[in-house]
């Protein structure tokens, strides 16, 4: 069964940075596309940053500069490297993999930001 487990996460002053990763696990072949979506408290779920297996990325508008996604297929592992971190950033943090048609989230990481 496939499992996604994102890490690295907390709490963090503003202006600092901070690097997530998620683990995907019980994969027998080749991850597609891998995103960061971010949820803030009493808003919707939405795309930070994605990267496709050959390494085109797209980054949300939002996270243009500051956020760097990142990958490491025989690991299939994606990484997320959020610098000048800002209050505005905190929320919870979730991954996704594509694979075969069927998108995999995993349970989310938190990151909360203090002025």
């Amino acid at each position: 069964q496939v499992q996604l487990v994102e890490s690295g996460g907390g709490l963090v002053q503003a202006g600092g940075s901070l690097r997530l990763s998620c683990a995907a696990s019980g994969i027998m072949f080749g991850i597609g596309t891998m995103g960061w979506y971010r949820q803030a408290p009493g808003k919707q779920r939405e795309l930070a940053a994605s990267i496709t297996r050959g390494g085109n990325i797209d980054y949300a508008d939002s996270a243009k500069g500051r956020f760097a996604i990142s990958r490491d297929n025989a690991k299939n592992t994606v990484y997320l490297q959020i610098n000048s971190l800002k209050p505005e950033d905190t929320g919870v943090y979730y991954c996704n993999a594509v694979l075969d048609g069927y998108t995999y989230w995993g349970q989310g990481t938190q990151v909360t930001v203090s002025s």
